[in-house]
């Protein structure tokens, strides 16, 4: 029975004896197997707790693993992460800690984000910071990042300011709403049509959803900083407790 019991709160997380190695369920004749799940059920009622202390070590696990995978595509992606064509890098291009954010025109958070990126280099003049066009709430964010783009192409010294001033305008981000601010930039709607027309930058917005896919980005606002990921809006103080780890150790988070 001592051997029972051992197996039995091995497999105990798992749920049941069925789920257990195919060599060991060989091990066990019928009695034995329901012994197993009797002993299984009877322990995880009595201590239901240990299913939350489970889950949170696998949740940490996955996380880990995550953060593993992502290190590793960074790592191999460092250039396309952190260059960006003229008028998509805000702040110092020669600064010491680049931060780049994958971002779409119709995100909440992303609106709110922006007033931290802006705070953030008016009280750093040491920051990189790049932004990523990443459209994935629907086509009005798409069509508002292909305007968005052949404003960079046309003009890029007013690329942050449309970028700036499109994701500060209330109301859905589309191709009319894009089109509307660059007209008040200065930009011509006519040049951006025709650049629409013929498809430019398609392959480019291609390239950041393959990149984004591999580092398993799924939301915005998401920052990649260092060799870690950051999917989620965290705020002037995050920022700024980042860049300065990232200055002391060269992490996100100093150990």
């Amino acid at each position: 029975m001592r051997s029972i019991t051992t197996v039995a709160l091995s497999a105990a997380l798992l749920g049941s004896a069925s789920l257990l190695p195919a060599s060991a369920q060989e091990s066990f004749d019928s009695t034995q197997k329901q012994a197993i799940e009797t002993i299984v059920r009877d322990y995880l009622i009595a201590n239901p707790e240990v299913l939350v202390e489970a889950m949170s070590a696998l949740q940490a696990k996955q996380d880990e693993q995550q953060k593993t995978a992502q290190a590793s595509v960074i790592e191999s992606a460092r250039d396309q992460l952190t260059s960006a064509p003229e008028g998509m890098v805000f702040g110092n291009p020669d600064g010491d800690v680049t931060i780049t954010e994958f971002f779409d025109y119709n995100c909440g958070y992303c609106k709110q984000a922006l007033a931290d990126m802006t705070a953030l280099l008016e009280e750093d003049d040491q920051i990189r910071f790049v932004v990523k066009e990443f459209p994935i709430l629907g086509v009005g964010s798409l069509e508002a990042s292909r305007v968005a783009m052949a404003v960079r192409d046309l003009a890029p010294e007013k690329y942050r300011g449309f970028h700036e001033a499109l994701l500060e305008r209330r109301g859905s981000a589309d191709k009319a709403a894009a089109l509307g601010v660059a007209e008040e930039l200065g930009v011509d709607p006519a040049k951006i049509e025709e650049k629409l027309a013929a498809s430019a930058n398609m392959k480019a917005l291609q390239d950041i959803q393959t990149l984004a896919s591999d580092l398993r980005i799924n939301g915005t606002p998401t920052y990649v900083i260092g060799d870690e990921v950051l999917q989620a809006r965290v705020g002037l103080e995050g920022l700024k407790a980042v860049v300065g780890s990232m200055r002391a150790c060269g992490k996100v988070e100093c150990s």
